[in-house]
């Protein structure tokens, strides 16, 4: 639920609550994965969000290892963050990750594998 509060106030912050963007984001995408994570069990709850370090660890197993970022789409993320607000952080680790963030709290992270 942490994560799911920080983009709330994510949001707060970058679009304004009647903000026709926003409430398709918060109605679509969020509340249902909200609902799903609160109210269903079993195969009825389809989201269930995985560490970083069981993704890497089925990765390594599968022989794949990781592949640099590319630092032009890198900088072309960073500059578009800043359109949104200062308080979104990217940062790149193990030069194989991108995390995206707000604040101090990391919320997504991608990464390259070959």
């Amino acid at each position: 639920m942490d994560y799911y509060d920080v983009m709330f106030k994510s949001k707060d912050v970058t679009l304004p609550r009647n903000h026709k963007q926003r409430i398709n984001v918060e109605q679509h995408c969020l509340a249902r994965d909200v609902v799903n994570i609160i109210a269903c069990e079993g195969a009825d709850r389809v989201e269930r969000h995985e560490l970083l370090g069981k993704w890497r660890s089925r990765f390594d197993m599968a022989g794949f290892t990781p592949y640099p970022l590319s630092p032009l789409v890198n900088s072309t993320i960073r500059s578009l963050l800043r359109n949104y607000s200062d308080k979104y952080r990217l940062e790149e680790r193990d030069r194989a990750s991108l995390y995206l963030g707000w604040m101090k709290r990391d919320l997504v992270t991608s990464g390259a594998w070959k």
